[in-house]
């Protein structure tokens, strides 16, 4: 069973969809085996998003990430990366499919309601930088 990570931005906390969120997790047969609420620092935010120093939205990223809570979620199912990416819907929500969830919350490219990884490799990063091995069943 793949494992891939997932995150509430501060956005889809604002808005009071984490149950509607986790729901179409659920409903596509992605089991939540690791879950908790925090809130980033603009440090934390900065380490996670690293692979994207360069880029010019990095900043303002970071800052919108570390501007209120999060939800870190740990899902797991088969082909879980590639079905939740399919669900997430494309990055700009003007672009993402129908019924997705960017495309039915999200604003902006940035304001996109969640975080997916995007390969077994950034998941293999990503889950531990959140998680220890005790915190995922």
């Amino acid at each position: 069973m793949e494992k891939t990570l997932s995150i509430i931005k501060p956005d889809g906390v604002k808005k009071n969809i984490i149950g509607e969120v986790i729901k179409r997790f659920e409903q596509k047969d992605l089991k939540v085996v690791g879950m908790k609420m925090i809130q980033l620092s603009k440090e934390d935010a900065q380490n996670f998003y690293i692979v994207h120093k360069e880029r010019p939205f990095y900043s303002s990223l970071t800052d919108f990430m570390s501007e209120g809570p999060v939800v870190i979620i740990v899902l797991a199912g088969e082909k879980a990366i590639m079905r939740l990416r399919d669900l997430m819907g494309a990055t700009n929500p003007k672009s993402a499919a129908p019924g997705t969830i960017r495309a039915d919350f999200a604003s902006d490219v940035e304001h996109n309601i969640v975080h997916g990884s995007d390969s077994a490799e950034s998941a293999a990063y990503e889950i531990p930088f959140f998680f220890s091995s005790l915190e995922i069943h």
